[in-house]
């Protein structure tokens, strides 16, 4: 095997691809499992998810997401397409790249959210820091709505990323 620009092109997009299935696998679980199984756990149950469970996931859910767009940054320089894209196409005019484009912006947006939004919230929500008891269920339900909309972002997202494969 040769480990040449080709490789490193391909290396890039693979590790772009594997940061977004934590990223997005994450996103996922907490939408559609943990948040809306959290009523039926038991309370005396439920700091097994906020000081154990939650936490890690956390981790790994912003670290995916930071890696997901600086790899996907990166392989949209090394295939020189990133100034086209992220132009939405008014550079180049073709129209893969402003769907991909469409696409890293919508990642863009949704790495802003867990950094910026998410996760602070999420710190007060699970007591990771210090807050006022009443802040915490303000912080966990903005931290909720924010992930509810990076999960509806995600389906566009996904979409524009994968038919860009399919233009010209």
């Amino acid at each position: 095997m040769e480990f040449g620009s080709d490789y490193i092109m391909f290396f890039a997009r693979w590790l772009h691809v594997l940061s977004g299935v934590m990223w997005i696998g994450l996103l996922w679980y907490f939408n559609f499992v943990q948040i809306p199984s959290m009523p039926n756990i038991p309370d005396n149950e439920k700091p097994a998810i906020s000081k154990v469970i939650a936490p890690k996931a956390l981790f790994w859910f912003r670290w995916a997401a930071l890696a997901t767009i600086l790899t996907g940054l990166l392989t949209a320089h090394l295939n020189n397409y990133l100034l086209d894209a992220l132009s939405l196409g008014l550079i180049g005019e073709a129209k893969k790249h402003t769907a991909i484009g469409i696409g890293m912006w919508l990642g863009i947006i949704m790495a802003y959210n867990v950094w910026m939004i998410i996760w602070p919230n999420q710190k007060i929500a699970l007591g990771i820091v210090s807050a006022n008891d009443e802040d915490k269920p303000l912080a966990a339900r903005k931290a909720m709505l924010f992930s509810r909309t990076n999960t509806a972002l995600s389906i566009p997202m996904l979409y524009a990323m994968v038919s860009a494969q399919n233009l010209y």
